[in-house]
């Protein structure tokens, strides 16, 4: 039973290949997925062969199911793949033009570089409204500083990943658009009541459960107004009874990175891992700080074994995961590298980002 609970842990890793201790954890506690940052890319050719190697580890793993494999890739700052993959704006940009078929192309497109790497689910889309403009983590990250506009685009974002293939992760639930601080460094505390939120930075969230999402991330953020005691990431208002009970989201909850201050300036590492769980995250992600996921991983075992977490709780979110990788992985086409070159900043696709960072509609979408 507890090879279940590796599958709920998404994890970074230190090189451009694998080492030999990465591959024995990754194996031996079942681990769901690796997440990329810049410094596992050095050119599409490694970017391929790492894939393909964190692939292999399939046919090792209890499951014999793939990994997920995920980066960051919105486009403007956030945007990990340097050329020759396409260099795409930032969203504010896609949504200056506020064309539901521009969104959906931008997404679909990104969503095929990425898929014909090896990449299967990008931390895409920031649906976070940029209500206050001084805010120091979102910006151009948003689509627009209107509910209206956010959901309306957004939802073709997300429509956009999943026909290239990618699964497609909404961020930072409920709303990250208003907070003046960054959560990387510090926890960010919120005036907004729920009836606030729900006029505004839920919209977006509602609209785009909708179009299939697959996954949620939680914001590192405090609500002191809905509640004064936990962040998002650990609280139960929030992940059960909000988005739940109340707003009837169906797929998976991943968390934040684990390590950003946020949390980790407040709690300890064996609380954090534990605390995300029982509010009902399905997912842990723990990005930059490699000795983390061991101790995470044996703090989640002592809860199931004094009861602080239940197995049910754990298998539940273990079911979702595998029924996510069976219907969403398994039937993924097989690519090869001269293929994958073909797709990769190619014509259509340097062309669309062009016009957007012109801020043009193509032609073929200008009567849209």
């Amino acid at each position: 039973m507890m090879s279940k609970v590796g599958q709920l842990f998404f994890i970074g890793i230190q090189g451009t290949d694998l080492s030999d201790q990465e591959v024995d954890f990754i194996v031996t506690n079942n681990i769901g997925g690796v997440v990329l940052f810049d410094r596992n890319i050095e050119s599409p050719e490694q970017l391929f062969r790492l894939c393909t190697e964190i692939q292999s580890l399939q046919e090792r793993m209890v499951e014999k199911l793939p990994l997920f494999i995920g980066i960051d890739m919105e486009g403007g700052r956030v945007h990990r793949l340097k050329p020759p993959f396409t260099q795409w704006p930032a969203l504010k940009m896609v949504g200056d033009l506020d064309s539901t078929t521009l969104a959906f192309k931008f997404a679909q497109a990104m969503g095929r570089e990425l898929s014909a790497i090896g990449i299967n689910l990008d931390f895409a889309p920031c649906v976070d409204i940029n209500t206050n403009p001084k805010n120091p983590v979102i910006g151009d990250r948003a689509l627009g500083d209107t509910e209206a506009l956010v959901s309306k685009l957004s939802s073709a974002l997300v429509r956009g990943y999943i026909k290239s293939g990618l699964i497609t992760c909404a961020k930072h639930f409920p709303g990250h658009g208003n907070t003046g601080v960054d959560s990387h460094l510090e926890l960010p505390v919120e005036e907004l009541t729920l009836e606030e939120l729900n006029k505004r930075e839920l919209l977006p969230f509602k609209k785009i459960f909708r179009a299939r999402l697959d996954l949620v991330m939680t914001g590192h953020l405090m609500f002191k107004n809905i509640d004064p005691d936990n962040p998002v990431t650990f609280s139960k208002t929030f992940l059960k009874k909000i988005l739940r009970d109340e707003i009837h989201y169906q797929g998976l909850v991943i968390s934040d990175d684990l390590d950003m201050k946020a949390l980790a300036s407040h709690h300890s590492a064996e609380e954090i891992p534990v605390k995300a769980l029982l509010a009902g995250c399905d997912l842990l992600l723990y990005c930059n700080e490699f000795e983390k996921p061991p101790i995470a991983i044996a703090a989640v075992e002592r809860a199931l074994k004094d009861h602080t977490l239940s197995m049910a709780q754990i298998d539940s979110s273990y079911q979702k995961i595998i029924k996510l990788k069976s219907t969403r992985l398994t039937n993924r086409p097989v690519t090869n590298f001269t293929d994958a070159m073909k797709v990769i900043g190619c014509e259509e696709h340097l062309k669309l980002s062009k016009d957007i960072q012109e801020g043009q509609l193509p032609e073929n979408l200008k009567s849209t």
